[in-house]
């Protein structure tokens, strides 16, 4: 079935037809157990600020003063708040024109695959990711900043035996343990392979024949490897050479909640037959949401942000109670296993 041939096109069986082309990104930190799917909030989008923001609410910690129980004190009670957390929907689409008489003269329509199709949104969705975690880690006000600075740790050199610890160690002191893998760029992976610091994951074959993984350990969490991590050039100063900043991100398992929202119409064919003697062009959509867990996207009137709006620190907060002067309160960024890792290699 070629895939602009509207005759035969079948948009329920579309995501079957066989992929033609190799998908040369690795697209990682969507595959990683970092991102959980919370389905349950696709419901809400069409009932809350018009369809493209949804508000949860994350219950704050019991918290207070125990009273003595003497048989004279009264006994005190204290209220339990919520911090609220707004969860932006991401809406795309795009579309891909064939014109019919590139096929009359090749015999082969120049189409994507089904599966090219779900590869190009793998692409869109990581880079969605990319640019939130660059927005969260850019967020300004005294306690967003606490989280930006507590979990952000600076190597001057290259990444090395003891750089992971020590990061996880700062995001979240005795809370470590809760971060179980961590993303970085080839060129930091390749790295640690050379200091022999990066273990791969082996297998045994159905024949009995043991295989490396690319999935590699480092003290003990799991390490992806992926070229969409990002790098930064900076530039030579009168002390400095100009070198290259590499950003390795850690999560804990669940660190951001995913929503796939849905659309009326994922997919369609729009025919034009004067058009160049005639072609064909597939159409498709897609809204979903990427949530850091305990961070809130605040600017509830954009209807769906661009890469650039979600890399823009000023959108993005720590979930609070929206209180006041001494009442306001935040989610501890402790409870929040995100982290980078800035490295020269």
């Amino acid at each position: 079935m070629a895939l602009f041939d509207v005759v035969n096109y079948n948009g329920e069986v579309f995501d079957a037809t066989v992929r033609k082309t190799p998908n040369l990104r690795m697209n990682e930190l969507l595959k990683s157990g970092a991102v959980v799917e919370k389905p349950e909030y696709a419901s809400l989008a069409p009932d809350q600020k018009g369809g493209h923001y949804i508000t949860t609410i994350i219950k704050e910690r019991l918290s207070g003063e125990p009273d003595n129980y003497d048989g004279k004190t009264d006994i005190t009670s204290d209220t339990r708040g919520n911090f609220t957390m707004g969860r932006i929907v991401v809406g795309r689409a795009h579309g891909w024109t064939e014109e019919d008489f590139v096929s009359d003269i090749s015999g082969d329509d120049y189409s994507a695959a089904a599966g090219e199709v779900a590869e190009f949104w793998d692409d869109v969705d990581q880079d969605t990711l990319i640019s939130t975690l660059k927005g969260v880690f850019a967020m300004t006000g005294a306690k967003n900043e606490e989280f930006v600075k507590a979990h952000t740790y600076e190597e001057a050199g290259t990444f090395g035996a003891t750089t992971l610890n020590n990061a996880l160690q700062k995001a979240l002191g005795d809370n470590k343990a809760k971060f179980s893998l961590a993303i970085m760029h080839s060129k930091v992976a390749t790295g640690l392979e050379n200091l022999k610091l990066l273990d791969y994951m082996k297998y045994t074959d159905a024949d009995g024949i043991e295989r490396t993984l690319t999935i590699g350990t480092l003290n003990g969490r799991l390490v992806l490897v992926d070229d969409t991590m990002p790098v930064r050039e900076v530039e030579a100063t009168e002390t400095e050479e100009a070198y290259k900043e590499y950003t390795t991100y850690a999560f804990g398992s669940g660190a951001i909640e995913y929503t796939n929202c849905g659309v009326k119409t994922p997919s369609e064919m729009e025919r034009n037959a004067r058009t160049n003697g005639g072609e064909t062009t597939l159409i498709t959509r897609q809204r979903k949401i990427f949530a850091p867990y305990g961070i809130s996207f605040k600017n509830n009137s954009i209807l769906s942000p661009t890469n650039a709006q979600l890399e823009t620190g000023a959108n993005w907060e720590l979930a609070n109670n929206n209180a006041s002067g001494s009442k306001l309160s935040y989610y501890p960024h402790k409870a929040i296993p995100i982290a980078q890792i800035k490295t020269r290699g």
